[in-house]
């Protein structure tokens, strides 16, 4: 399979479907047409859904297609400007001074803050990439950190600028595709949601399911894959405290498979529960239920 050369390519959501399934990633229509309308426009763009969904593998499967680097950034609860977008190489600053010291030379300061001494974290990554394609920039997770983060994004989405006192203002040659991904555990600000396309990405149909499991599973037979895509969504009509998506169920597949488990029943599942479930009162409310009615039989 040949990437396609440029986004440019890529003219309409329905062939986005397809070329993404060449990179095997089965996305609906819905999505496809988010991601098709992020690459062209371009804006970026917002995708939210429980957890397990492929809102990350959307991001990887487009980069992949592209053949351009993806650029993730990781938020968490205090993220900061440092860890995202640079910080200068403080040790490297300290060995030039020694240095010159050593030497009997002098060293000025603003000798100390070039390009050479600067550590580009991944938000500077996206906007300094050149190449036939822009990157694609994955803040996975945004909701993860402090409005203050989001605050300082609005800039970068809005002009992809970025201001560095010592350097001044870097603008990108060209924008890179941007992907925010959200599992909502706090509501974003508005100002942030203004700036982006948005698209919720749901549980897929036990049909599609199954299509995603054997194709990320592909040794698995055609009766396990359905199984396990059955068993998981009988799973996620209980109260779980984490309900499992799709990738729950591909790490089912793969763990039955590794013990040689060709049909669940109420044995294989008890024996295969901790690939599927991970938390314990999850594990006790699907046994509570019954393992024989999860399985299917």
């Amino acid at each position: 399979m040949c990437p396609v050369s440029s986004a440019g390519e890529i003219e309409s959501p329905q062939q986005l479907v397809l070329e993404l399934a060449k990179v095997d990633y089965l996305a609906d229509l819905g999505l496809a047409t988010a991601l098709f309308c992020a690459v062209r426009l371009p804006q970026p763009l917002l995708l939210e859904g429980e957890a397990g969904v492929g809102k990350t593998q959307a991001a990887k499967a487009l980069a992949q297609l592209l053949d351009t680097p993806l650029i993730r950034l990781q938020c968490f609860e205090g993220i900061d400007a440092s860890e995202a977008l640079y910080e200068w190489n403080y040790p490297r600053q300290l060995l030039s001074i020694r240095m010159a010291e050593s030497q009997g030379a002098s060293i000025e300061e603003s000798s100390l803050f070039r390009r050479e001494f600067l550590i580009e974290r991944p938000l500077l990554q996206a906007l300094e990439h050149v190449g036939p394609n822009p990157a694609v920039l994955l803040i996975d997770e945004v909701d993860r950190a402090d409005e203050e983060f989001e605050a300082f994004l609005f800039e970068m989405l809005a002009e992809s600028t970025i201001s560095i006192p010592e350097l001044g203002t870097l603008t990108a040659q060209q924008k890179p595709i941007v992907i925010l991904t959200s599992n909502r555990t706090r509501d974003l600000h508005d100002a942030l949601k203004r700036r982006c396309l948005y698209h919720w990405i749901d549980y897929p149909s036990l049909e599609h399911a199954t299509e995603i499991v054997e194709l990320r599973a592909p040794k698995a037979s055609k009766d396990l894959a359905q199984q396990v895509a059955g068993a998981v969504s009988r799973i996620r009509t209980l109260d779980m405290q984490k309900p499992p998506g799709v990738a729950e169920a591909i790490d089912w597949v793969n763990a039955a498979m590794l013990l040689g488990v060709s049909a669940l029943d109420a044995s294989s599942t008890e024996q295969t529960l901790g690939s599927v479930l991970k938390y314990r009162d999850d594990q006790e409310l699907a046994r509570e239920h019954g393992l024989a009615w999860i399985a299917g039989e």
